[in-house]
Order: structure tokens, then C-alpha cells, then sequence
């Protein structure tokens, strides 16, 4: 065989093999890939949103507002709508996903722009339902960039980690299942007639709920405030200088509060007699001019 075949077959083997190579280097990463928590573990939430907006969703949500909330701890992500034809805001918990892998949140943001899309284009309002048009778009989603967008998102683990206040009724419901009298929340706010399930409970149980944790020091803290307020409020000038005369009453040409008494005159030298003397003819003019 020619020397010169022997060898354009050899590279052209070789060619072969570094083809391959080069398209799987030049494919973009998938966006849930487990590099991204090096390359960017803390995204600009803004700017994917833009980016998943122009690949996704044919740029349609430009008018939707997405932004972080610092008080969601029982949902990673919720999408509101106000109106008919009204505004549309996706609303991601910073307390929750801040614990989680950058995939979760890509993957909470997308599931919120579904919500949007749908109604952005189709005015569906159903944020709790997940049809068939909602999972038409999670799975077109899911295969081309390989994430696992699913129908709940709820990160029980970290929605517990944030849930620091507790009561338990000592009722018959604390040996029913399956929540046996708990009550779990973030902030402090004991269970009351406010609650849905209120009515319900005191017609099954009647029982009363008693605070059995809460975090480390939290009563403290808030006695301290209260004192170091009140200490302030103490210390504190008030601005205001006490007059402990009667004053001049208008009207009157020689009050009582105003006459001197003869003994005090005869105590005091030449000079002083003409400063007061002074002082009564100068607060006379005033309350004539006045």
C-alpha cells in the first residue's frame, strides 16, 4: 500500500478520535451540574432569571417581578398574582435555600416560572395545581438541562431548623397522631382563635396549649431590650425647662405673684433696686404693646 494512503489513513483516525473530545468540551454544562457549585455556588438570582427566561420561556416574562424574601421559612418558592391581568411575582425563601445546593435553588426558580408562564399566557391562577400543562413544561425543562424540577419543593429539614417555637396541648390530642399536640413555628405566636383549625380543635380536644421550647436566651433578650429602653427613656433629657413662678396674668396691672415686699427692697443695694425696677417698667411696655 502507498506510504502517502498509510498515513492520510492514520490521521484520519486520529481525527476521528479528537472530534468526540471536542464537541463534549464544547457542550454547555447542564445547568444542575455539580461543577457549578465551584464555578458559582451563589448565583445573581436577577440574572438567571433573565437567562432562563430567553431559553425557556420565548421571553414572556419580562414583566414578572422575582426577588428574594427574608421571612418565607415554610416554602422555598411562591408565585402571586394580583389582579386580572394584574402583576405577577415569584418570591424565593432566602432562610431555606441559603442552606441548600445551588441545584435546588435553579431548580425552585424554574418551578415558579412555570407557575408565571402559565399565568402570564393563560391567566391560570392555580398555584396549588399542577396539571397537565405544568408538567408538560417540567418535563420539557428536565430533559434539556437534566434537572429534576418536580411538583413540591417543601425542604422539611431546614423548614424544622427555622421552626425554634413550640407548644403542646395537654389535651387528649397529644397522644393522637400524627402531630400528638406539637404545634412548630418560626416566630412567636402561640396558638389562638386566629388559626384555622382552632375551632375544630377545641371542639375535639378543649385542651391548652403550653409553650414547651423556644430559642436559647429569647426571653432574656426581649427583658433586656425592654430595660435598656426604659433605662434610655430614663436618662434621656426631656427637653423641657420648669418655671416655678406664677408669671404675669394680662390683664392685671400689679399681680400678687409680682409685687415685692418692702423688707426684701430695704436687703438689697441701690443697683439691684434698678434692675428690678428696670425689669417691671421694660415687662409693663410689653404688655401695654401687647
Amino acid at each position: 500500500m502507498d506510504e502517502d494512503l498509510v498515513l492520510a489513513l492514520r490521521l484520519q483516525e486520529e481525527w476521528n478520535l479528537t472530534v468526540p473530545e471536542r464537541a463534549r468540551a464544547q457542550e454547555p454544562l447542564s445547568l444542575v451540574d455539580a461543577s457549578w457549585e465551584l464555578v458559582d455556588p451563589t448565583p445573581d438570582l436577577q440574572a438567571l432569571f433573565v437567562q432562563f427566561n430567553d431559553r425557556f420561556f420565548w421571553g414572556q416574562l419580562e414583566a414578572v417581578e422575582v426577588k428574594w424574601s427574608k421571612r418565607m421559612t415554610l416554602c422555598a418558592g411562591i408565585c402571586t398574582y394580583e389582579g386580572k391581568g394584574g402583576m405577577c411575582s415569584i418570591r424565593l425563601s432566602e432562610p431555606l435555600l441559603k442552606l441548600r445546593p445551588r441545584k435546588d435553588l435553579v431548580e425552585t426558580l424554574l418551578h415558579e416560572m412555570i407557575h408565571a408562564y402559565l399565568f402570564v399566557t393563560n391567566n391560570d391562577k392555580d398555584r396549588e395545581g399542577h396539571g397537565p400543562e405544568f408538567c408538560k413544561h417540567m418535563h420539557r425543562i428536565n430533559r434539556l438541562t437534566g434537572a429534576n424540577i418536580t411538583i413540591y419543593h417543601t425542604f422539611h429539614d431546614e423548614v424544622d431548623e427555622y421552626r425554634r417555637h413550640w407548644w403542646r396541648c395537654n389535651g387528649p390530642c397529644q397522644f393522637r397522631k400524627p402531630y400528638y399536640g406539637y404545634v412548630k413555628r418560626a416566630t412567636n405566636r402561640a396558638p389562638s382563635a386566629n388559626d384555622y383549625w382552632w375551632a375544630e380543635h377545641q371542639n375535639t380536644c378543649g385542651g391548652t396549649y403550653i409553650k414547651i421550647k423556644e430559642p436559647e436566651n429569647y426571653s432574656k433578650k426581649g427583658k433586656g431590650k425592654t430595660k435598656l429602653a426604659a433605662a434610655e427613656k430614663k436618662d434621656k433629657p426631656n427637653g423641657v425647662v420648669p418655671f416655678s413662678g406664677k408669671g404675669h396674668v394680662l390683664g392685671e396691672s400689679s399681680p400678687s405673684s409680682g409685687k415685692l415686699k418692702t423688707q426684701d427692697l430695704l436687703s438689697q443695694d441701690h443697683s439691684a433696686k434698678g434692675v428690678r425696677l428696670n425689669s417691671k417698667i421694660e415687662f409693663s411696655k410689653k404688655d401695654f404693646v401687647f
